[in-house]
This record gives C-alpha cells, structure tokens and sequence, in this order.
C-alpha cells in the first residue's frame, strides 16, 4: 500500500496570512501536523483525507495571549471548559496569567513546588495548546525567574501594579493574607523594579531566548483608585459600569504607564508588555512614552470586551473588569489607534467567573460588590471581523492582532501563519454567516456573557489543532489533545 504525501488536504480555501497585502486562492497540505505545502491546484488524491473549505476564510490558529484558566474555579475544571470556548473561537494557542496567593490554586510559596502542580492538573484537560505566564510575587519567586525559563519554558511573566493596596476586586489592608507571602515582603513600586531587573539579568543569562523574554503589566495604581472610589461612593451619583470607570479612572492607567516605562528604562529591562490598555488617557501615556524610551521594546495590547462594549452597555455588571469598560469616546479612541497600528495584538483577558461568584447574593445590581473579570475568548475572532471590517480593517492585519504579534512576542516561532513549516493550526471562518451572541450556545460554564445579545458577522466553523479537528461545523469534537507550550516553542 502507498502512503500518500499528505495526510490532509484542505481545498477551496482563501487562505489570509499576516504580513501580506491580500487574501490568496488556495489549498493547504497538511503532513505530521505541519503545513506541508499552501498553493492553489494541490491534488486530491495526494492527501490520505481531503475537506472542502468551499470558498471560506482560512486563518492561522488565534494566539489568544491572555487568558485566566483557573482564576475562579478549579483549574481541573476550568481547563476543560474554556478551552472548549477557545476552540470554539478558533484559538489554538491559549497563554494563561497565573500566580500564587489567593485565588487561583489557593497558595503560596516558591514556584518550584507550585507550578509542577499546575502542569500536573493541566496535562490532558485542555482542547487547545497552552502555556502560562507567571507573577514573581515576593524576592524568592524572583530568585526563581532563571529557573522558570530554563527548565519550564516560562519565558513571559507579570506585575499587578494596583496589589500595592488593592486586592482583585477592591480595597485591601491586607496584602500579605491576600498575596501569600512573608510580612517582611513588599508588593509595592520598589518589588517592580526587583522585578525588571530580574527579567534583565535572565535576558543575558540567556541571550538565545531574549526575544523570548518579556514582561507584562497590568497597569492601575492604587492610590488613585482607593481615592477616587471613596469620592464615587460618597458621592452616589454614578452606578454601574460608570461608576465603577470613575471610581478607577483613565489618569490611573496613564500613570502607572508611566510609572512602569521609567523602571523599565532605569532597570535596562528591554522587553515590555502593556495590558489591556482601555483609554485614550492609557494610550497616549503608552506612546509618549514609547518616544521617551525608544530603547524599551513595547507592545501594547487591547481587549475584544474594550473595543466592542462601553459603560452604557445594557448587561452592565455583568461587564465588571479590571481596569474597567469606558465610554464610547474611549472605545472610538482605541480604534482609532489599532487602525493606526500602534496597537499590537487584540486578545479575550479571558476569565471566567460564573454567576454565583460574580454577583452578590444580596445586591446583585451592585457594582463594588460584583467579581471582576467575565470570558469572550469565544467570540474574538467573531467580534473583531464584525467590528473591524465596518472600519476597513483588513483580514490580513486581523491575523496579525490575532496571531502572528502575540506569537512573535511570546516565544511561539511555529505558531501564528498558514505557511511551510508552522504548525497545522487552522480556522476556517464563514464571513458572511451571522449569529447573535447567546451565553446558552457557548462551551464555557460561566452561564452568562456581558456580549448578550450583540449580532456578530462571520462565524468560526471548522478549527484544527496541529492538523486535528478539533471544532467541527461550529461544535467541539474529540478528547483534549492540547500539548503545553515550553517556550521558546
């Protein structure tokens, strides 16, 4: 018996690859879960399987580079569901924030005991392929960043600037109980810098892996916050999502970049990451500041939930997050600017918090007393082809923001593109189809969705995973195949 040159082929395809000025006629070989060869004309008889796109869309598996798995239900559990809804959006690569301290596992302690354990419960749960960023929380995890990257393939890691005296859904007095550690430790301005120079002195213990090698941060400063959503509560004007916007207002994201971007370029700490900037405000900062330190590599990220919903949205608390939904000024704004290309990559800040956790049992209208955070990994791809395409956002620059920076900037090389060579990671993406978002049709278990209701145009259809379907006419299929991502990939 002859073995054939392929093992699947799928025809009819148009196939969108980042970096490229149009979208091309084609076909894609796929051989041992690699893309073998993309040409028009491939044989049919030369792959062992063939599909028919029919003429779809065929973008690169979506690098969704930041998720929550396991933030607020077990991990075991978590792994498993939102997975599926990664899938179900066409991600392929999901890359997860995590950390030690309340929440999450529920523990303290150095991360070469606590991380074999989130591998441990990871392997063979998720759908997707996966890896983790992580947080070094106290001087010993610090100490630990060298270890991380060489012997778990951690290569990315984060700072919560606003922990200095908030916990993650309000004020805190107390930071030790909620972060876990030692009572002579500081998670404060001075520990950032640690930080920075932590990632700096690995950068050149490893030079090979410095591209690799980044640091993430989520940009708030306490004390702003801690005044200002004193002033929002007494003064009981705003509720709701405009309340809880005022209560951590624009200028505390612009200042903490700020903040942020100087350590950087005081620490010589080259690879920097800002987080779901929300605001005009934010993305000014970010880009003065980029012309201040031409030298720090930045990337600046925004969230789907931020470009498509703003503060009047009718699902308000449901749309709880850190840092919060602004108005429809700011969401014009950071259009504005992706268009422009000055923002790198579009991602989920998937988390999900199911009903029982995120509203209180007794006032459930209530903003400061709601969990922050809400999933939409599902719906990224959907919802930036909606969005986008309206503005004249082009499908090649769309695979850019949902795959090829993310990949580039994460230590993902075999990830992001329909080319020889990468990972067969494909989603075939109906343009024309239309759905309107309904929490009951999605593979998570948060059971509700702020996007309630919003119409989208252009659907996921098929998804493959290293050249198995995982996604199948828009439903999850097979068992968890997902492999971790020791990076560089």
């Amino acid at each position: 018996m002859t073995t054939k040159p392929y093992d699947l082929l799928i025809r009819n395809a148009r196939v969108v690859r980042p970096l490229q000025s149009a979208v091309i006629d084609a076909d894609i070989a796929i051989k041992g879960g690699k893309i073998a060869r993309v040409a028009p004309g491939i044989a049919p008889d030369s792959a062992a399987e063939v599909v028919d796109a029919g003429g779809k869309l065929a973008f690169p598996g979506l690098v969704d580079p930041h998720m929550h798995t396991g933030i607020y239900s077990p991990l075991d559990e978590d792994a498993v569901s939102e997975s599926r809804a990664a899938a179900q959006g066409g991600v392929t690569s999901s890359l997860n924030y995590f950390r030690s301290g309340q929440y999450y596992l529920n523990k303290g302690g150095p991360y070469a005991q606590f991380f074999p354990e989130v591998l441990d419960i990871s392997r063979g749960r998720f759908h997707v392929d996966y890896a983790y960023h992580l947080a070094p929380m106290d001087s010993k995890q610090i100490a630990e960043i060298p270890m991380l990257i060489e012997k778990y393939g951690v290569t990315s890691f984060k700072i919560y600037m606003f922990y200095g005296g908030y916990g993650l859904h309000g004020a805190s007095s107390h930071q030790h109980e909620f972060l876990m550690i030692d009572k002579d430790e500081k998670y404060d301005i001075a520990h950032f810098e640690f930080v920075m120079r932590g990632i700096k002195d690995a950068i050149g213990r490893f030079p090979e892996k410095k591209d690799a090698i980044s640091l993430s941060l989520h940009c708030e400063t306490a004390e702003i916050m801690a005044a200002y959503t004193k002033l929002v509560q007494q003064e009981g004007k705003l509720t709701g999502l405009r309340a809880y916007s005022a209560a951590r207002p624009p200028h505390s994201e612009g200042l903490a970049i700020v903040i942020a971007s100087y350590l950087a370029h005081e620490t010589e700490c080259p690879n920097i990451n800002l987080l779901h900037m929300t605001s005009r405000k934010a993305v000014d900062a970010a880009l003065k500041m980029a012309e201040a330190f031409p030298h720090v590599n930045f990337r600046r990220e925004v969230t789907i939930g931020h470009l498509v919903l703003d503060y009047d949205v009718e699902t308000q608390v449901k749309a709880k997050v850190n840092p919060p939904i602004r108005s429809r000024e700011d969401v014009e704004y950071l259009w504005e600017t992706l268009l422009a290309g000055k923002l790198d990559w579009v991602c989920s800040d998937h988390a999900c918090c199911r009903h029982e956790m995120k509203f209180d049992g007794e006032k459930p209208d209530e903003i400061f007393k709601a969990k922050s955070g809400f999933g939409g990994t599902e719906y990224l791809l959907a919802a930036l082809h909606t969005e986008g395409t309206r503005r004249g956002l082009s499908l090649n620059r769309m695979a850019e923001l949902t795959s090829w920076n993310a990949a580039r900037r994460f230590g993902l090389p075999s990830k992001g593109d329909l080319a020889e060579g990468y990972d067969a990671d494909v989603v075939l993406f109906d343009p024309k189809a239309k759905f309107t978002i309904r929490a009951a049709e999605s593979e998570s278990t948060q059971g509700y969705t702020p996007f309630e209701g919003i119409e989208l145009t252009g659907k996921v259809v098929d998804t493959y995973l290293r050249g198995h379907r995982i996604l199948a006419d828009g439903k999850v299929v097979g068992s968890p195949t997902g492999q971790y991502m020791h990076r560089p990939y």
